[in-house]
């Protein structure tokens, strides 16, 4: 298999490429840049530690032809977000480079079936518009949503808590925005519905979801800009399409009626295989989150309606 990276040699690109690497589980990776230099540097100092990790091939470019082939087009290619700036205040901005890009990836001879991973920002609108763009049937698109939302709650509630990362088990669904949204009613502890976990209180737990929503700002700030973890979470989804496992993701797609939302791309868990969107899950929530989920994709679809 074959993954195209736009905007490879940025930090998300990068990470995401290592992250892949050391995977060791796609074949092929391109990392398409605008500078067409630090895209080779960077497919040079991966294809030195190929022997260390699996039989790979990378290549680079400035020019689009360097996808040809691909399987799997991850975009990360967009503005940086300011540290005061909400994701989706990033769309003015963000939306005509997006444009461009899809109107380049008209022009790119993609393999029977390839599937279009978005993560660019503001990624549910930009989903959205890759939906609409005819480039591949809309199943075979989607964007990362809230995967890296999820894995970071997960993280720091195992960091706050003193337990397991791997055993905590709580989804953010919505936008990967302002209007995102925990789904505490089903987050547990190695089975444990987590509000009845020892030492575990709601106040704490909405504490860790609200610096959960803005830690995004927070890594911007310390570091300038995030990447190992949007690297990982872009990994678990590309290799559940390389390796076809149908895992259950919440990645952003066009909704059709999952909760009585339609006509707008957000978050809710899906079944992700080599087709793309295998299969939108209905999750069982309580009325005030459906109601916030409902809130969640009215947002979106103001700014939809903005962009005419």
């Amino acid at each position: 298999m074959k993954v195209s990276i736009i905007g490879g040699g940025g930090r998300v690109g990068s990470d995401a490429a290592y992250a892949l690497q050391l995977g060791g589980v796609v074949r092929a990776i391109a990392l398409l840049d605008m500078n067409p230099d630090m895209a080779a540097g960077e497919a040079l100092d991966l294809r030195h530690g190929a022997s260390l990790t699996a039989n790979q091939v990378f290549t680079s470019g400035s020019d689009y032809s360097v996808c040809d082939g691909s399987d799997v087009v991850v975009i990360t290619a967009g503005l940086r977000r300011k540290p005061e700036e909400s994701r989706l205040e990033l769309i003015n901005r963000n939306v005509t480079l997006f444009k461009g890009i899809l109107e380049s990836l008209k022009g790119v001879k993609l393999n029977e079936g390839a599937i279009i991973l978005v993560v660019s920002n503001p990624v549910d609108i930009l989903t959205h518009l890759a939906t609409e763009s005819g480039i591949v049937p809309e199943k075979q698109v989607l964007g990362l949503g809230t995967v890296l939302d999820t894995a970071r709650f997960r993280s720091l509630l195992a960091d706050y808590f003193k337990i397991n990362a791997t055993d905590v088990k709580a989804l953010i669904l919505g936008e990967h925005g302002d209007s995102m949204v925990p789904i505490l009613s089903s987050a547990t502890v190695g089975g444990v519905p987590i509000l009845s976990y020892p030492g575990v209180t709601p106040d704490e737990v909405q504490g860790v979801f609200d610096f959960t929503k803005k830690s995004g700002a927070e890594v911007i700030k310390l570091k300038g800009g995030a990447g190992r973890a949007v690297g990982i979470s872009i990994k678990e989804v590309v290799e559940s399409i390389a390796l076809d496992q149908e895992k259950i993701l919440p990645v952003s797609a066009k909704q059709s009626g999952t909760l009585g939302i339609s006509d707008v791309s957000l978050s809710l868990p899906t079944r992700v295989g080599r087709k793309g969107v295998m299969q939108i899950v209905t999750p069982v929530v309580t009325e005030a989150e459906k109601e916030l989920l409902h809130a969640s994709s009215d947002s979106l679809k103001a700014i939809l309606r903005q962009l005419g």
